[in-house]
Parts: C-alpha cells; sequence; structure tokens
C-alpha cells in the first residue's frame, strides 16, 4: 500500500508538462441552438476556453457546426449569423462580444478547468465555457481553489448523487451511513460521524437556495445540471455560518422561454453477491411564451439493489435503497432587465437496513436481531427576483427547506435482549438574502448584499426492548441570523488583483430538551444567548504570464453553538471557527494544465461528538485544532482525442490543545511523569481528528473519437484511493477506516442526441472499509466495517430532443 501511495503522489505532484498547439485542428459537432450551449460545447470539444458576459448575446440563435476546424475558424463560423464576433486573449482563451459598442452587463469568470489560472481583468468580466453563472454571485470566482464541473459530468454521473461527486473529487470526503444520511466534508475540515445538534461543515446549494444548516447531505440526484461547483476552504464571507470546509453549489439548467426540449435516461445494474438495481429520469422544457416564460420539470425514480446479507435472520441483500424526487422551475422575463424566477424541489429517500457489516464472515453480512431501516424526506421552495441595469444587477431570493431524518439503531446490549435506539430529526430553515452588485468604470468589482434566516433543529429518541420503547431526553435548538456583508476586488495592474470583503453576523440562540424527566424538568429550556461575529477576508491574485497565475487567500468561517444532552443532563457547546490561509499557483499551457495550493488552517473550540455512559453520541468542545493540507490537480491532451487527469490531496489534521474534558494520551507522554486523568474526562489514544485521511487521490483517463458511421465513441477509466482515518474521539470511536482502492471503466457511444453506454465499478470486488460504523451502540462488542459495493455493470441510454 505503502508503493500505491507514492506512486499516486508522484503522478499528482511531477507530472511534467506537454505544449501541444492551441490551433490544432479538432473534430467538432455542435447541435443547432442557443449560442452560450454552443460555446459550452465548442470549448470541450477544441481544448478552449470561452467567455461570454451578455445573456442577449448568449441566447442567440446558431446553425449546426460539423466537422474538422482549427478553434478560431468554428468561432468564425458559429458566429456568422450573429452581431457577436470572438476577441482572442491569449493561445487557448477566447472571449465572445457584441460586434457593436453596449452597455456592460454584470457577470463574472468562471474557470471551468480544474487546473486552470484565473484570468487578467479585462474591461468587461467573462463567463467561461462551462456555463453562465447566476445573478449576484459576483466575485467568489475569482478565487482559485475552485473545481468546477459543468452539465456533461452530472449527465456521466447518470442519475447518482452525492457519491459520484466524492469519486471526482479527492478532497471531497463523506461518512457512509447511507444515502440522504451522510456529513459530508471538505479541505480536511471533519467534525463527526453522526447526524446531531452540530451544524454541517460544508454548505449545500441548488442554485442560490440552501440545502442544508444541521441536516446532513440530502443527497439530491445530479440531474440536468448545467453546472457543479466545490469551494474549498472557509467561505465565511459570502455564505455564512456553516461553511467552514465549504462550498457545494449544483446550479441547475434554467428554462428556455425558446425552444421545447426534452430528455430521459434509463439504466439497469447488476451486482456481484447482491440484487440488480435500476433508475429513470426525464426532463421537460416548455416555452410557455415565447421569449418571456417558461417551465422546466425533472423527474426521477431509482432503486439501489442491496448487497449485505443477515446471518441471524437469514435474510439476503437487506440493504435497498429507493429514491423519487423531483424538481419544477419556471421563469418570467418580463422585460426591462427583470427576471423572476419559482423553484421546488422534492426527494424522498427510503433505505430498508442500514449498509454495514462485519468482519465474522465474507465482509458482506452481518448479525442484527431486526432491521434497521432508514428515511429522509427534503423538500424545498424558493422564489427569486432579480433586476439588471447597465453597470449592476440586484437579485433578492426567499427560500424555505424541510429536511426529515428517521433513523433506527440497534442498541442490544452484549447478552440482552434485543433493543433498538430510534431518533428523528426535523429541520426547518427559511431565509432570504439580498445581493447589489457590479462594476466602476475603473474595474473594480463589488458586491453588497444582508440575510435573515431562521433555522430550527427539533430531535426526538426513543430507546428500550422491541416490546417496549420509551421516549428519553431529545433537543430543539433554533438560531436567529441577521448579517450583513460586502466582497470587493480591486485590479491594481493588468497583472495584480486584490481581494477584501467581510460579514457582520448576530446569531441569536436558543434551546431546550425534549421529553426530559421530571427530575431535570427545572432545566428543560436553556437561556437565550447571542452571538455577534466577524469574519474577514483578504487575498490577491498575481498573473506572472499568460500561461502561470498565483494567489494568496485568507478567510474564517464560524458555526453558532446550541445545546446537547449528555448523561441525562442539558450541556451548552460553544460556537467554533476557523482561519484559513492559503497560497497556490496554476499552470495553463496549451493542452496541459495544473495546480497546487498549500494551506493552513487554526480551528478553535472544535464541536465533535463524544459517547456518553448510556452509548448515545452528545456533542462536546474537544479543544484547539490545526489542519495543513496540499492538493494538486492536472489535466493533460497529449494526443487528439486523449485526456490524462490525475488529483490528489495530502493533509495533516491534529488536535493540539484539548479541552479539560478530553485527556490526550500522546501529549501526557510527553509530560512529567505521574500524569492523573481528571474525574470525568475521555481518554484519547490519538491527536488526529476523526475522517481526514492523510492521503486520497485520483487517477483517470478518457479517449474520444468519431467512428466510420459518425458516432462519438467515449472509452473512460479511473482510480481512486483513500488513505487511513479514524471514526471519531475516544476509545469506542477511535477506530481505524478508509486504505480503500476504488476503480472504474466506462464505455459510450453517441450521436445525436442519443447514448447507450456500459460501466463497471469496483473491478477488483474488493471490500475495503468505507466507514468503520453502522450502530454506535455495538461498536465496542466488534468491528464494524462499510464494504464497497461490490463488482457492478451498468448498461443504460440518454435520449435527448
Amino acid at each position: 500500500m505503502h508503493s500505491r501511495k507514492c506512486l499516486l503522489a508522484a503522478f499528482c505532484l511531477l507530472a511534467a508538462p506537454t505544449q501541444a498547439l492551441a490551433d490544432a485542428p479538432a473534430r467538432v459537432d455542435i447541435a443547432p441552438g442557443r449560442l452560450d450551449s454552443a460555446i459550452v460545447t465548442l470549448g470541450r470539444q477544441a481544448g478552449i476556453s470561452i467567455g461570454i458576459t451578455d445573456r442577449q448575446l448568449g441566447a442567440q440563435r446558431v446553425r449546426r457546426l460539423r466537422g474538422v476546424m482549427s478553434a478560431q475558424e468554428a468561432l468564425r463560423r458559429l458566429l456568422d449569423d450573429s452581431n457577436a464576433r470572438a476577441v482572442r486573449l491569449s493561445a487557448r482563451d477566447w472571449r465572445i462580444v457584441r460586434a457593436a459598442p453596449s452597455a456592460r452587463p454584470s457577470g463574472t469568470p468562471l474557470r471551468l478547468a480544474v487546473a486552470a489560472p484565473a484570468e487578467p481583468v479585462e474591461a468587461a468580466p467573462e463567463i467561461v465555457v462551462t456555463g453562465v453563472r447566476t445573478s449576484g454571485d459576483l466575485l467568489a470566482s475569482r478565487e482559485q481553489g475552485l473545481i468546477a464541473l459543468d452539465g456533461s459530468f452530472a449527465i456521466d454521473a447518470h442519475n447518482r448523487g452525492s457519491d459520484a461527486l466524492a469519486e471526482r473529487v479527492p478532497g471531497l470526503g463523506s461518512t457512509q451511513l447511507g444515502p440522504g444520511r451522510n456529513r459530508l466534508f471538505l479541505r480536511a475540515i471533519a467534525d463527526t460521524s453522526f447526524n446531531g445538534p452540530t451544524q454541517a461543515v460544508v454548505g449545500q446549494y441548488l442554485g442560490t437556495a440552501r440545502l442544508n444548516y444541521n441536516a446532513p447531505d440530502p443527497d439530491l440526484r445530479l440531474i440536468d445540471l448545467n453546472l457543479i461547483e466545490v469551494r474549498q476552504g472557509p467561505q465565511g464571507t459570502l455564505y455564512g455560518a456553516g461553511t467552514l470546509g465549504g462550498v457545494i453549489r449544483l446550479l441547475p439548467n434554467m428554462p428556455d422561454s425558446r425552444e421545447w426540449q426534452a430528455a430521459q435516461s434509463a439504466s439497469l445494474a447488476a451486482t456481484w453477491h447482491g440484487e440488480p438495481s435500476f433508475d429513470a429520469s426525464a426532463m421537460v422544457n416548455i416555452p410557455l411564451i415565447e421569449g418571456k416564460a417558461g417551465l422546466r420539470a425533472v423527474v426521477y425514480a431509482g432503486r439501489d439493489g442491496g448487497y449485505i446479507d443477515d446471518r441471524l435472520r437469514q435474510r439476503d441483500d437487506i440493504n435497498r435503497v429507493h429514491t423519487t424526487g423531483g424538481r419544477i422551475i419556471g421563469r418570467l422575463e418580463p422585460g426591462n432587465g427583470w427576471t423572476i424566477d419559482l423553484l421546488a424541489t422534492a426527494q424522498t429517500i427510503d433505505g430498508r437496513d442500514s449498509q454495514y457489516a462485519d468482519r465474522l464472515g465474507d465482509r458482506l453480512d452481518r448479525a442484527s436481531a431486526f432491521a434497521q431501516p432508514f428515511a429522509n424526506r427534503f423538500r424545498l421552495g424558493q422564489a427569486s427576483i432579480g433586476k439588471e441595469w447597465d453597470a449592476f444587477e440586484l437579485l433578492t431570493t426567499t427560500t424555505v427547506t424541510g429536511l426529515d431524518l428517521d433513523e433506527t439503531f440497534d442498541a442490544t446490549e452484549a447478552g440482552g435482549s434485543p433493543s433498538l435506539f430510534r431518533q428523528r430529526a426535523e429541520t426547518r430553515l427559511i431565509a432570504n438574502e439580498t445581493r447589489l452588485s457590479g462594476m466602476t468604470d475603473g474595474g473594480l468589482n463589488w458586491l453588497v448584499g444582508g440575510q435573515l434566516l431562521d433555522n430550527r433543529y427539533r430531535i426526538r429518541r426513543a430507546r428500550g426492548e422491541l416490546a417496549r420503547v420509551s421516549a428519553i431526553s431529545g433537543i430543539e435548538n433554533r438560531v436567529e441570523e441577521a448579517t450583513a456583508f460586502a466582497d470587493l476586488a480591486l485590479p491594481v495592474t493588468r497583472r495584480l488583483v486584490l481581494m477584501a470583503g467581510g460579514r457582520l453576523t448576530h446569531a441569536r440562540l436558543s434551546g431546550k430538551a425534549l421529553e426530559t424527566p421530571l427530575t431535570l424538568d427545572a432545566f428543560r429550556v436553556a437561556p437565550r444567548r447571542s452571538q455577534t461575529a466577524f469574519l474577514p477576508s483578504a487575498g490577491l491574485r498575481y498573473r506572472f504570464s499568460d500561461a502561470l497565475s498565483g494567489h494568496v487567500r485568507y478567510q474564517e468561517g464560524f458555526r453558532p453553538g446550541g445545546i446537547s444532552v449528555r448523561d441525562d443532563m442539558i450541556r451548552h457547546f460553544l460556537p467554533d471557527n476557523v482561519a484559513a490561509i492559503e497560497a497556490g499557483l496554476a499552470l495553463a499551457q496549451g493542452n496541459f494544465s495544473a495546480d497546487a495550493t498549500l494551506s493552513f488552517t487554526r480551528w478553535r473550540n472544535i464541536q465533535a461528538d463524544l459517547i456518553d455512559a448510556d452509548g448515545l453520541p452528545a456533542t462536546e468542545n474537544i479543544g484547539d485544532g490545526r489542519i495543513v493540507t496540499l492538493d494538486a490537480n492536472m489535466a493533460w491532451q497529449p494526443l487528439p482525442g486523449l485526456t490524462l487527469e490525475a488529483s490528489g490531496v495530502w493533509a495533516d489534521s491534529r488536535l493540539v490543545t484539548p479541552s479539560s474534558r478530553i485527556f490526550l494520551l500522546t501529549l501526557a507522554r510527553n509530560s512529567a511523569a505521574g500524569t492523573a486523568v481528571p474525574e470525568g474526562a475521555v481518554v484519547v489514544d490519538s491527536d488526529d481528528l476523526p475522517n481526514v485521511a492523510r492521503w486520497s487521490g485520483r487517477l483517470g483517463a478518457s479517449w474520444k473519437t468519431e467512428t466510420a458511421r459518425g458516432e462519438t465513441l467515449t472509452l473512460g477509466g479511473s482510480l481512486r484511493y483513500v488513505g487511513t482515518s479514524r471514526l471519531g474521539i475516544g476509545p469506542v470511536l477511535g477506530v481505524r477506516q478508509g486504505d480503500v482502492l476504488d476503480t472504474s471503466l466506462s464505455v459510450e457511444l453517441a450521436r445525436n442526441g442519443r447514448s447507450f453506454w456500459i460501466r463497471a465499478s469496483n473491478l477488483l470486488d474488493s471490500r475495503g472499509n468505507r466507514f468503520a460504523m453502522g450502530s454506535p451502540f455495538t461498536l465496542a462488542q466488534g468491528d464494524q466495517i462499510t464494504p464497497l459495493r461490490p463488482r457492478t455493470i451498468a448498461i443504460g441510454a440518454d435520449f435527448s430532443f
């Protein structure tokens, strides 16, 4: 395994660039449609970056373009019938502008290549080939540390959820309790393996609508998306609380009021040692009033076949999961720069049983007395209104989100009668945000805004033998926030851009215990508390040449505190916060691009979960920590049609100053002899923070060519490694997990909006241990593992009209 890590690190960090001609002829096949969609396709096929800022230009229709030609010739022919022209910025970078002078609409640059450097600030900012940004998010994309995947990634994900994204981005980690139950981690900032009162460390968005607060990853299916953004590192200035590790944004395709569109997808999969799986989805775009109003709807359903057996109950494939959902977006463009959007989405996940196993059998089975089902119900609605002027734009949104999570755990004591623990978590979030953004004649990009937020999290719990389950203490936490923020980007020279921002948040916290025993009723309601936090940010970007740029960035993030129940007592946990500084370089030359970023993070008053005397997870502040990460990405096209990719992350996360309730053995060994364990303290034998692998990485390759009959044939393969980490903090949770290698191969044949594909995953049919827990109550009785899904072969078809 050591040699495997060394090879991965060497490939990620030492790959050498090879210069390729940017004007080499490429095979181009672009369907008729909108200009902004056409340049997305052209950029991908020709290996160039194309920016466009003018929405009216982007909506213009272009004819079909097909043949072998240079990028310059393709752009000329594509724009022949339009009032636009292409301006060349560098060897592989272009911008689309009006042929006649016009007022500048607002927008921002968005670098889609994983490792491409940021562009110099020009007279007008650009939106790079892979999709138009939503209004109001003006400045964040100017920072490096952004991984952005265009709509083709969502198509290639074939109706999967966050697991497909985690396979593609090595820096994205996750627990593995099951779809709709997992917590996501970025930039090695990971707190707990449980779903409880602590706020998430990764903010998740659908467009501008926030998906989570206290809740786990809703695991929305990646269907009909224009763009997926992964922003690594704290994002407190623009996104607020709960973004300690970063932000993930799913940007859906918006309604087209000029053209009918439809798409459908279906697949079947066979899993070794398990049962079959299937999924299907459909999309329709309806122009209600040409040029004024449109509607776009998506529906989907699927079943992930089970592959875990139960020896005690003599049942096979118990961990089947059903998912159904949909999304509908309506857009009205009444004119004069106004846009009104209405969005609604819903998804239901039903898991028949947990997906963990033990080490006593073939690592695909376990012994349990009863099923441990789970269910996730997610609902979201949003209304947004936008207005564009010549020099700035306004966006205001109101979002209502609800998520209910039901979980059942085996709580049977060794030698005792079958017992269970059941909990229901309810999250309700209401948020309103207003942003005003623009650019001055001198090139200063600016953004100001405010937000009002109200989040309520309630968890009810019950425990007992199967025939006598009784309610035990639960909690309710409520957070009300009022926030003002600003962000600026000033081009000092043609090479240097300075960035600064800040966010001022006043939060009011309240909480109470639910179903509290009468003896503790006096402690039932926690007093209301307030907290004010200011989160500054600063950075610079310098362009050394057309190919090489660098950046330095400082940013902070925080999470509010709350209450938890530990040993039948109400306890407060304090707010925690992070401060991170990072520096990086990015190179893009010809058909080669690479970047590397080094980050140092200080994490104070870390909120994490410990196991109390009753075996229940409870939130505590465990102390201060520090995290060092180095992540690198590379993409190279050595031959026409052939793309090689490599990405890797090294992370070192430590608890450096434990709280008074944590007794860290590694510190005690280095102190004077005779150090005693304080009464009530939790003994911890490692200073590793939970769920952070030292090494993670991915290698990928794809080859695309055209057959004699005109079909596009694509072959792809990947190898992904996740290193060793610890499940949590303390003697019960300090077990090791990870050291997992996964592989995949795929073949796709596409022509004229139709594609047929086959994909094989876990080619080695390995087991591994992605996550070392199924139930915290029985964890001390033996090793629990969460294996990879066994070797699976899926076949499917996608159609678009």
